[in-house]
């Protein structure tokens, strides 16, 4: 008998959404967290929509919300400023409190957790994953299971080790580089997005509120700028011009995928979601309810599989296409899009905002700077407005 039905490797969301689904289901799960804490170090902008996040948790806890956005401004690169409501009501959490909750979650329906446990090989039987092998504290653990999951972020060790092709291409990549700060003056409401090679070549800058005087500064610099563009100098630079008594209180570097879903993100034995499937929003960034819900779709699968003692790679043949139905479709439709964004220039950039600039706040909205943009290209005008609904 394997140790567990189900190893998770990774404890952000999406691998505590996928352990809550296998151990509701009476699956002997556990997961392995390489971090000493569920939730720490924060990697992402700790962004959320109102809608994708009551679809997990119908009433979200005042505790983890750090602002509640109502609006958006977006900056073009000579500092003009477009202002609207935003489509939907959005959030930007305390993601260690967030995290810790729902890893909560799985453990009060029976995961175990272990942290300080890094995943650094896979055991194999017959050719199909059936357990980890991991360092905690010090010492050499193993442990086999019918079913691993790898939530194991950018460029999954987990599906590299398993034989799935998970580096990403360099311009399907970008170098992000985050401050939480404090002794800012920022819109407690407002999220600010700037665009233009001198705020985040190929990428974009973000100001994201967290309460009083608090707010995440951060941004993504596109993998074929990296080489002339150093994401750390450029938040420090833009720090010093605009927010020179700024106290930082935490900084985190890392990868942020922009492209489209893993062709493969499955294999025997092994499934991958959230980062590690490269569920994200290629326009945004954005991962955290996506992942979740990659995490909801591979908890099933796995359930499934065991339940028919069938954990093959034919037995999660249907992964792709449940993901695609979810938001990978969409996510498609968002890397076209970007794909054309990041190719204007700033001048035409500057001169959509000033045309835009005059136009009522109730008359403003993302559709209309998004159409605006792509006026002379039919066709991605046709996909931004398919896109609309969810273009946050």
């Amino acid at each position: 008998m394997p140790d567990f039905d189900v190893i998770v490797v990774g404890g952000g969301p999406s691998g505590s959404t996928a352990a809550l689904q296998a151990a509701k289901a009476g699956l002997k799960t556990i997961i392995l967290e390489k971090d000493r804490d569920i939730g720490y170090p924060v990697r992402c902008g700790e962004a959320v929509g109102d809608e994708g996040l009551r679809y997990f948790i119908p009433e979200p806890d005042p505790r983890w919300i750090a602002a509640t956005i109502e609006r958006v401004r977006m900056r073009s690169p000579d500092n003009t400023a477009l202002t609207f409501d935003s489509p939907g009501k959005g959030y930007i959490l305390h993601r260690r409190m967030f995290d810790f909750h729902l890893a909560s979650l799985a453990a009060a329906a029976g995961s175990d957790i272990q942290t300080k446990a890094y995943v650094d090989g896979l055991l194999f039987e017959d050719g199909k994953v059936s357990g980890v092998e991991y360092q905690h504290f010090g010492e050499r653990k193993r442990l086999t299971a019918r079913v691993v999951i790898g939530a194991d972020g950018v460029e999954s060790r987990v599906g590299r080790m398993a034989g799935l092709r998970t580096a990403l291409k360099l311009a399907d990549t970008e170098s992000g580089y985050q401050v939480s700060v404090g002794n800012v003056d920022v819109d407690q409401d407002v999220i600010d997005f700037f665009v233009g090679s001198n705020w985040a070549p190929g990428g974009y800058l973000w100001i994201f509120p967290k309460g009083e005087g608090m707010a995440n500064i951060g941004l993504g610099v596109e993998g074929r700028f990296t080489r002339d563009h150093i994401s750390k100098e450029l938040v420090h630079n833009f720090l010093k011009e605009h927010f020179p008594k700024a106290a930082v209180m935490t900084a985190v570097a890392g990868g942020i995928p922009v492209s489209t879903a893993l062709k493969k993100m499955y294999t025997d034995g092994l499934l991958l979601v959230g980062d590690a499937a490269r569920m994200v929003n290629p326009l945004s960034g954005g991962g955290i309810i996506s992942g979740m819900r990659g995490g909801e779709i591979a908890g099933q699968l796995a359930v499934d599989a065991i339940q028919k003692g069938d954990t093959s790679a034919a037995a999660f043949k249907t992964y792709p296409a449940r993901w695609r139905k979810v938001a990978g479709k969409q996510y498609e439709r968002f890397y076209r899009i970007a794909q054309y964004v990041r190719e204007l220039d700033d001048a035409y950039l500057d001169k959509i905002a000033h045309e835009l600039v005059d136009v009522p706040a109730e008359k403003l909205s993302i559709l209309k700077v998004f159409t605006t943009v792509a006026r002379h290209k039919p066709a991605i005008l046709l996909e931004i407005t398919r896109a609309y609904a969810n273009l946050l």
